[in-house]
């Protein structure tokens, strides 16, 4: 399977988050980029989540639709045809990092994949929900992980 490269102007793989994207900061989704789509590509999609948080892993952001010519977002963007779903804190679109004051850093997995058809998940999907519709129905993936503590 064919590997996309993502990336962020905001930070990069494994380093901190800055505070602008996180809750407790201005809220803003991170700018992102990618390439290595491949061309059969009929649909992204994009999914961040919190594998440490304390009640299991945390969907902060699940966007379906993205246009597959699309070569990245804008910070506060969802992309082309992008349809924003709930969070885990029940709101439409991005929720940025929150973990429990005191905590050491939580990860952050930006994972973007390209589907050979559209999707379709429910609007209050869960983090296993996600993967259970996109890890075996993807033609390939690329995962960005940011890195935030408050």
């Amino acid at each position: 399977m064919a590997g996309i490269e993502l990336n962020s102007s905001a930070f990069t793989d494994h380093t901190a988050i800055p505070r602008r994207y996180a809750k407790d900061g201005d809220n803003v989704s991170p700018p992102l980029t990618w390439s290595g789509v491949p061309d059969e590509a009929a649909e992204l999609a994009l999914v961040c989540e919190d594998p440490d948080a304390p009640s299991g892993t945390f969907l902060h952001w699940l966007v379906t639709g993205i246009d597959p010519h699309a070569d990245g977002l804008p910070a506060g963007g969802t992309g082309p045809g992008g349809q924003p779903h709930r969070n885990g804190f029940g709101e439409r679109g991005w929720g940025g990092p929150k973990p429990p004051v005191g905590d050491d850093a939580h990860r952050y997995f930006f994972r973007l994949y390209a589907l050979p058809e559209p999707v379709s998940l429910p609007d209050d999907a869960t983090a296993d929900d996600v993967h259970r519709v996109l890890d075996r129905r993807q033609l390939a993936s690329g995962t960005l992980v940011g890195l935030y503590r408050r």
